[in-house]
């Protein structure tokens, strides 16, 4: 049996899960919430992880009723993500790594989300559909890789979503996604907005523009309420995700999708994403706010992949990266394949931060 410790810190989330061989053992965590109206900063995320990292920490054997001679080996989010959320959980990771005397691995984190979904779900080859605060990307295993279909071509989902709740003032707690969500359900009127899709990408940001504007017109003058701006931009929004999944599984022959990311565990995207795979006979496989908001196991479960295929991260090598794409050479067992993902036309970061 091999057990990996999984610790991801690569926005406002902190979380640190135990995985042994596919059974996740433990996966506590803590998110740094601001007031209504504001974002959070790199260095106030950081200072927040640093407070609360050694408790989850022990929280994290504790669950799982473990002590660190059981670990096997260290998993830690190398990218992408927040400059110094990232740099603080990479410098516990390599710290504890050292003080057990146990072997690195550094993780791709959008890969992380992947195959944890993968893993609670079982879905065998899905069309994949990321969608997070910082990624929006509809993902497919191709030719021994998975590859990127399409993807946002300016701001992720849930930035959208997140930076409207500013706008309005909704609050952070647990989550302006969320709080979103509820606030959906009561609405009954929708406004019109910008439907903006490109072949399989799609552009948010014009629509976001759009919403900020209409929002404070039609709210002063009660035209309609705030209830029905969230009903409005999320339908509008998971429409142009559906479709552009949708033509992604045309072009790849899928009969499954997966939803994997924190914008994931809305319920209405997955109502309108199971509509259609019902349409077409296909089987939509989803996750709760435990797997697909960023957490502790998805890292854990992604560095047992690689750990045993034999991959480690050497001391030298364990920096981090706000753009991390995966190097061709990086494997992670799936039908006795290499896999990796690509961005289309994009280069990786050069500018790595060494720990």
């Amino acid at each position: 049996m091999t057990v990996v410790i999984g610790f991801e810190g690569s926005a406002n989330k902190i979380g640190i899960g135990i995985i042994r061989d596919g059974e996740v053992l433990s996966n506590p965590r803590r998110t740094y919430i601001t007031p209504p109206g504001q974002g959070f900063l790199p260095s106030e995320t950081a200072r927040h992880h640093r407070a609360v990292v050694l408790t989850v920490l022990q929280e994290a054997l504790q669950q799982a009723g473990l002590t660190p001679a059981d670990i096997d080996c260290v998993a830690y989010t190398k990218g992408p993500g927040m400059g110094a959320p990232l740099l603080t959980l990479a410098l516990v990771a390599r710290t504890v790594a050292q003080l057990w005397g146990r072997p690195l691995v550094g993780v791709n984190h959008c890969i992380g989300h992947v195959e944890m979904g993968r893993l609670i779900t079982q879905a065998h080859n899905p069309t994949v559909l990321y969608v997070s605060g910082g990624n929006t990307q509809v993902i497919a295993y191709s030719e021994r890789r998975y590859r990127i279909f399409g993807e946002t071509i300016d701001i992720a989902v849930g930035n959208c979503l997140d930076r409207f709740a500013r706008v309005i003032k909704i609050s952070n707690d647990p989550s302006p996604g969320y709080n979103i969500e509820q606030m959906a359900k009561r609405g009954s009127r929708y406004v019109e907005l910008p439907y903006t899709v490109k072949g399989m990408d799609v552009s948010f940001s014009g629509i976001l523009s759009f919403i900020e504007e209409a929002a404070n017109k039609m709210l002063a003058s009660a035209e309609c309420s705030a209830e029905d701006l969230c009903f409005s931009l999320q339908e509008t929004l998971f429409s142009m995700l559906v479709e552009i999944t949708e033509r992604a599984m045309a072009h790849c022959g899928s009969q499954e999708v997966l939803i994997v990311g924190g914008v994931g565990c809305n319920l209405r995207l997955q109502e309108m994403m199971g509509v259609m795979c019902k349409e077409r006979g296909a089987k939509l496989f989803a996750t709760d706010e435990r797997f697909c908001i960023d957490n502790g196991a998805m890292i854990a479960q992604a560095g047992w992949e690689m750990f045993r295929s034999g991959q480690v991260t050497e001391l030298h090598d364990s920096w981090i990266t706000q753009r991390y794409e995966a190097p061709p050479t990086q494997i992670i067992p799936r039908c006795h394949d290499q896999t990796t993902i690509y961005s289309r036309g994009q280069q990786p970061f050069q500018h790595a931060v060494p720990v």
